[in-house]
């Protein structure tokens, strides 16, 4: 019998061990900015390209859902790139709503223009979506009104159409590299795109880390993050590489509202302002956050294979 309760005891401690090791999870819903177009396309590339290389990747790590945030505009811009948003839906991801110009709010002429831009990406919506949940809106430039009363007229105008926001709280700055992957490519500058692709990579591991450490010191728990990507050739021919970076994080994959349910997402949105969740809470609160180091090799991806003159 002592020989049993021995066991017991030792069994039991070695379980609450493992446990207080396990890593803190560290669960990420994907989405996906500016469809059916973002950036410049590289030499040899269409819109569809990019989709079926990012749906394939995405499917590849098990992610069950990413929603495509749509700019409806390029669809008139570019008939063709409505294929696009057929192919997102055939993968059974949703779509939302990014408004149909990718209007700022901050910039917009006023509230009522900013309002009309965001019901006029709904056709498109409603078209590829039938009953499908798209009522979900993210704010272009993740601005959601610095100007207290803007702020809080587009919250109303949101609600009032049956929106959620889908903020953000985790992001790799892959917009800048986007253009300039086109040029280096038209260029067949392969050195320069190595040392972006280095450089990126470097950004998304500190990225990763950051948004762990700072959840940390803001909220004094993990939270569920939202990752905010863009629908860009960039993006698509390094996903690969950055999911492989999530995988060994630890990221599990939920979807958005899982996500957005987290307090965190609510105490951040009743804020006007713009950006990250985490920065806008800690701003708020007057919590200093560590500036970010500049990874090594340091390049301005902007200004890469930009011709003089």
């Amino acid at each position: 019998m002592m020989k049993r309760a021995m066991a017991l005891c030792l069994l039991l401690g070695s379980a609450a061990a493992a446990q207080a090791g396990d890593p803190p999870r560290f669960d990420v819903a994907i989405t996906v900015d500016d469809l059916p177009a973002h950036g410049q396309l590289p030499p040899g590339t269409t819109r569809a390209d990019i989709a079926r290389r990012f749906l394939a990747t995405l499917k590849a790590h098990h992610v069950t859902e990413a929603y495509g945030f749509v700019n409806a505009r390029g669809l008139a811009e570019d008939p063709a790139s409505d294929a696009v948003l057929t192919l997102w839906r055939q993968a059974g991801y949703p779509l939302a709503n990014h408004s149909y110009s990718h209007l700022n709010l901050d910039g917009a002429s006023s509230l009522d223009a900013w309002q009309a831009d965001v019901i006029a990406g709904e056709p498109a919506l409603e078209q590829h979506m039938g009953k499908g949940d798209w009522h979900w809106l993210r704010f272009p430039n993740l601005s959601s009104g610095k100007d207290a009363t803007r702020h809080d007229g587009a919250a109303a105008f949101l609600k009032q159409r049956g929106y959620r926001i889908a903020s953000v709280s985790l992001a790799f700055e892959d917009w800048d590299y986007s253009d300039a992957y086109a040029r280096c490519r038209a260029q067949g500058d392969d050195r320069m795109i190595a040392a972006m692709k280095r450089h990126y990579l470097a950004v998304v591991d500190q990225a990763i880390a950051r948004a762990k450490a700072n959840a940390q010191r803001v909220h004094g728990r993990p939270i569920p993050h939202v990752l905010l990507l863009h629908v860009g050739a960039w993006t698509a021919d390094t996903l690969p590489d950055v999911m492989a970076r999530l995988d060994a994080a630890g990221a599990r994959y939920i979807p958005l509202a899982q996500a957005e349910a987290d307090p965190a997402y609510a105490q951040a949105e009743a804020l006007p302002g713009g950006g990250g969740i985490i920065e806008r809470v800690a701003q708020a609160q007057g919590i200093a956050l560590p500036a970010a180091p500049s990874p090594a090799p340091e390049i301005d991806p902007r200004q890469a294979c930009r011709t003089p003159g």
